[in-house]
Formats: C-alpha cells, sequence, structure tokens
C-alpha cells in the first residue's frame, strides 16, 4: 500500500478516536453547564482529563499525517477519504454508546462509501 494512503487512513482514525473519546467523557461529565462560572470548570475540567489531552494530542497527530499525505497525494484525491469517518463515527456511537443507528442513518452512510469510491477514483 502506498504510504500516502497510510497517512490518510492515520487521519481518519485518530480523527475518529478524538470524536469517540470526546463524546464519552462529556457523556460523563453531563450537560454543558448556562451560566459563566460553571462553563469555566466545566471546561477546565476536561482541559485537566488526561482522555481530552489524549483525543488533543490525537488531532495535531492526525493534522501532521494529514500534511504528510498532502504531500504525496492530490488533494481532490486524499479529501474524498475524510468521508469515512462520518461513517466510523456513526458506525462506533451506535456500538459503543448506543446511539440510534436508523434506516436513513444506514442509507447516508451507504451513499458516503458509494461517493467516497466514487470521488476517489481517477
Amino acid at each position: 500500500m502506498n504510504s500516502a494512503y497510510i497517512f490518510v487512513a492515520t487521519t481518519v482514525l485518530l480523527s475518529v478516536y478524538g470524536q469517540l473519546v470526546i463524546k464519552w467523557q462529556t457523556t460523563k461529565a453531563g450537560e454543558f453547564p448556562s451560566g459563566t462560572s460553571a462553563r469555566i470548570t466545566y471546561l477546565s475540567h476536561f482541559l485537566r482529563n488526561p482522555w481530552v489531552i489524549s483525543s488533543l494530542g490525537a488531532g495535531v497527530f492526525a493534522a501532521f499525517a494529514w500534511i504528510a499525505a498532502l504531500s504525496r497525494l492530490e488533494l481532490s484525491r486524499a479529501y474524498p477519504f475524510v468521508s469515512a469517518s462520518f461513517v466510523l463515527v456513526l458506525t462506533f456511537s451506535a456500538v459503543i454508546f448506543g446511539e440510534s443507528m436508523t434506516a436513513l442513518k444506514i442509507i447516508g452512510a451507504v451513499l458516503i462509501v458509494a461517493g467516497l469510491i466514487a470521488g476517489s477514483q481517477g
């Protein structure tokens, strides 16, 4: 496999990891509060949370992987693969968090995959 596509896959997987971790940690912390002081406390909790820090680090490494991918691929060839993150987040959010997997979401995911295949050709 071309190393450029490994960088693209790394970008997607690290991005998905970050989204799942943030959702997991916000589920544990509860809803975003309405008062300014409570919001500052809520957000400062996240800035000290090792899981949240790991998701932010994953975002940084995803950016580096994306830079490496784009140094080897045309943007129009690499970017369609970013849509795979939508399908992966949809799937993992249903499995991990018990979020609904409706027929319309499944149809949407199939269309995304079809678009990814079409968009990455030639």
